[in-house]
């Protein structure tokens, strides 16, 4: 990175042999033939355009050379060069992403789609939808399951909070399932950027308000429904201010948790008084639906 590298990647073929206790997210089907049989694949990306790159990569081996002085076993240590294909990666990724079905009514059709879907029925919800780097395409059955319990316990003109917003499907679900407004919450600028990014996609400016925002720390509004798809550990931080700021019989629905964190979650919901009403499962996922008593 030093030398002005774009890029670095780490191939290390026990990446993909070890074994999980759990999967904790996306787990990709890489092929391990493409890996090295031993050591590591060390791979950093230049661009041709740089007049010194010769004289970079001779610093780079000098300084390769120079690592078992601090007791680092380098192994083989072979330094390929090789011409890459330019390509934009920055949209390269968007042949993976499709149109989600996520419910009977919630359809997520990418940015780039829109303009050749059309509802199945007058009753569909279309949610456009552009992620960019944040969390949330609806692909992940962590969001699946956020938006079908917002499918079924969302009134109308409920005020809710997202916390944790990301690409802001939530709060666009939110909206298009009855919601009055919606206050969304990440700590992650990008989080923030990209939600207001997919508000205005929607044309749901005047409905959804995000904001740079640690949990719910100085959170003001009471709102007749808390939305959170974090993770576990998370969302026991922050379970009392959920309920300071849930209206009375107002509606938490908590999800990003793994089978074998849904008891931590539970426990913490029962201690602060919520009464659990509905606990729904996707894969390894688990969503908790509570009711503030």
């Amino acid at each position: 990175m030093n030398y002005g590298a774009s890029g670095v990647v780490i191939e290390n073929r026990l990446d993909i042999e070890k074994e999980r206790e759990t999967k904790f997210g996306e787990i990709f089907d890489l092929n391990i033939a493409d890996y090295p049989e031993e050591g590591v694949f060390i791979k950093a990306y230049f661009s041709q355009q740089d007049e010194q790159l010769d004289k970079k990569i001779n610093q780079m081996r000098k300084k390769i050379n120079q690592l078992p002085d601090f007791q680092i076993d380098i192994g083989p240590n072979m330094l390929y060069l090789r011409e890459v294909a330019e390509k934009d990666w920055a949209t390269a990724w968007k042949k993976y992403y499709d149109i989600v079905h996520v419910s009977e009514h919630v359809t997520i059709v990418p940015s780039w789609d829109v303009d050749k879907y059309e509802a199945k029925s007058k009753n569909e919800k279309i949610i456009k939808l552009d992620p960019g780097m944040a969390f949330g395409t609806g692909t992940h059955p962590t969001t699946k399951l956020s938006i079908q319990a917002l499918e079924k316990y969302i009134h109308k003109q409920d005020t809710v909070i997202d916390v944790g917003s990301g690409s802001g499907v939530l709060s666009i679900a939110s909206v298009l399932l009855g919601a009055k407004e919606v206050f969304a919450y990440d700590l992650d600028p990008v989080a923030v950027k990209s939600t207001k990014e997919n508000i205005k996609l929607n044309g749901l400016e005047h409905a959804v308000f995000p904001m740079q925002k640690d949990l719910l720390k100085g959170a003001e509004h009471q709102a007749d429904l808390i939305v959170s798809n974090i993770l576990a550990e998370i969302i026991v931080q922050f379970i009392e201010d959920a309920w300071n700021n849930l209206t009375r019989d107002g509606i938490f629905i908590t999800s990003g948790i793994i089978n074998e964190k849904r008891l931590l979650v539970e426990n913490g919901l029962e201690k602060q008084g919520f009464k659990i009403i509905e606990t729904n499962h996707l894969d390894d996922w688990v969503s908790i639906v509570a009711k503030k008593q």
